[in-house]
């Protein structure tokens, strides 16, 4: 089958994947655009497991002031490159990022992250909401597995719905990025002032 330029362009701006493997894409797909971006998809979100082993020293620190002045935050976000550390996508990523944390207000990055005396404290206080509806044994530990799911969803910045578009999460956000970039991004560490709260 015979892919065009112009074909092999729009793909390439689609989804800012390389023009071998926007042509290859292509011609699995036999033309059919939507069909291309979606193989690309998921060769790109199979790569990233390899690329997580990759170090990623480069990047940005980026700030967002919100609620005229009563509101900051401060998040280091790596790449592994300069190169991708200045590309417009990235920057619009950790922009993003900055403004979830200043909205969503998370805690943590990860669940892995989430100390284990507050995951007990978290349980302890389910277990008893569920015992006290009259819930007993396994149907308990049921109830309180799916609170700490939820709980996570809502403290860990990567289980969170992205603000902008709640039906990806950013994990999902970070994932499509650095698909789309080609090397590996890590959500290092972040920072949030609200004016007048003392830190714990």
């Amino acid at each position: 089958m015979t892919i065009s330029a112009a074909q092999v362009r729009e793909l390439r701006e689609a989804t800012g994947a390389g023009m071998m493997s926007c042509k290859e894409a292509l011609i699995e797909a036999e033309g059919d655009i939507e069909k291309a971006v979606k193989i690309l998809r998921e060769k790109g979100l199979a790569s990233l497991k390899k690329k997580a082993g990759r170090t990623a020293q480069e990047g940005v620190i980026e700030s967002y002031i919100h609620a005229g002045g009563k509101l900051g935050v401060l998040v280091e976000i790596n790449c592994e490159t300069d190169f991708v550390a200045k590309n417009e996508d990235f920057k619009k990523f950790t922009h993003d990022i900055a403004m979830q944390i200043a909205a969503a207000n998370p805690l943590y990055i990860s669940r892995e992250d989430v100390p284990a005396d507050l995951l007990e404290k978290e349980r302890d206080v389910y277990r008893t909401q569920a015992q006290n509806e009259g819930k007993s044994g396994a149907v308990v530990e049921r109830i309180v597995e799916g609170k700490i799911e939820k709980f996570y969803k809502e403290i860990c910045l990567l289980e969170q719905q992205f603000v902008k578009d709640p039906d990806i999460t950013i994990s999902g956000l970070l994932g499509n990025l650095a698909a789309k970039l080609g090397e590996n991004i890590v959500l290092r560490r972040f920072i949030r002032f609200s004016l007048g709260e003392t830190s714990s």
